[in-house]
């Protein structure tokens, strides 16, 4: 895959719908230029078999690469309705603030929503986002219409960081709905007091959906990268402490690892998928995961 988008990845740029649209159109464009992954034939349908044309087909189903391999003409036959809502829940609270290489945790969380938003758009699905904090609950229901998406490009730049996690788990209560399919990705740092994410997640799962988290981490966070004297400070408390960064980085990176041991065990014993997602990382490998999520479910 191409990574000229990198260049686009810039706070000015994400922080207008015309510039996100732009970043996620490239993004999602390039990937499927590189990869053989539209499967779409046409809104919410899929193909999965050919089969001879015959008079009174509609022409633009007419496998021209057929033609010119096999001197035949074939028609792609659409089978399957596979029209699903995906829903993107944005945790908006403030440690999502965490900044490397001027990028925000936030700012990469809104790259990936408008990617995988516009990807699901034109594979003619509903579309909808919530983000939430203690603060505040971002609610914008899914929708097919075309202009849907740059109504949802304005939500998601207007989404404002605050506070902590909220610590009741009902939050999820109006969040999914438990009758319909639905392909749901919480995109978050899964930073918690009191495991508040993770009971939030696990109540978001049914028997009819398909939930991932797609946990943010920069490569500070993942490596420890400091030295001598640092001072730390809690982006949600304000708490702030000073270590040697040689003495603490082989205990934090044990605890670390140890967390997120423990938590994607906890998840994926909950049928829940769990991908972590570094600041730095090609964004092309969230819509490989979308689309194979999209599959089981269709």
């Amino acid at each position: 895959m191409k990574q000229d988008y990198h260049q686009l990845l810039k706070p000015e740029l994400i922080k207008s719908v015309s510039g996100l649209a732009l970043i996620a159109r490239v993004i999602v464009d390039g990937y499927l230029s590189g990869h053989n992954h539209s499967r779409s034939v046409g809104p919410g349908m899929e193909f999965s078999q050919f089969r001879n044309y015959e008079p009174g087909d509609d022409l633009r189903l007419l496998d021209w690469k057929m033609l010119a391999r096999s001197g035949r003409y074939y028609i792609r036959q659409s089978e399957i309705k596979s029209n699903i809502a995906v829903k993107f829940i944005v945790d908006a609270s403030t440690s999502m603030l965490h900044k490397e290489e001027g990028l925000t945790k936030m700012d990469y969380a809104k790259v990936l929503v408008a990617s995988l938003a516009y990807l699901s758009q034109n594979q003619g699905d509903a579309v909808g986002l919530f983000a939430l904090n203690d603060h505040r609950l971002y609610s914008f229901y899914p929708k097919v219409q075309k202009q849907h998406f740059n109504r949802l490009m304005l939500e998601l730049i207007n989404i404002e960081n605050e506070g902590k996690w909220p610590e009741d788990p009902n939050t999820s209560k109006n969040l999914h709905d438990r009758s319909h399919k639905e392909l749901i990705f919480f995109i978050t740092d899964l930073y918690e007091h009191s495991e508040e994410l993770t009971s939030f997640v696990k109540r978001l799962k049914t028997p009819k959906n398909e939930v991932i988290v797609l946990h943010l981490m920069g490569k500070n966070e993942l490596e420890f990268d400091y030295k001598g004297t640092v001072t730390f400070e809690d982006l949600e408390t304000g708490a702030r402490r000073k270590v040697d960064a040689k003495i603490a980085k082989k205990q934090y990176l044990i605890a670390l690892e140890e967390m997120m041991k423990n938590t994607k065990n906890t998840l994926l014993a909950n049928d829940i998928g769990y991908h972590l997602f570094k600041l730095n990382e090609n964004i092309g490998e969230a819509l490989q995961v979308f689309l194979k999520k999209r599959n089981k479910l269709i």
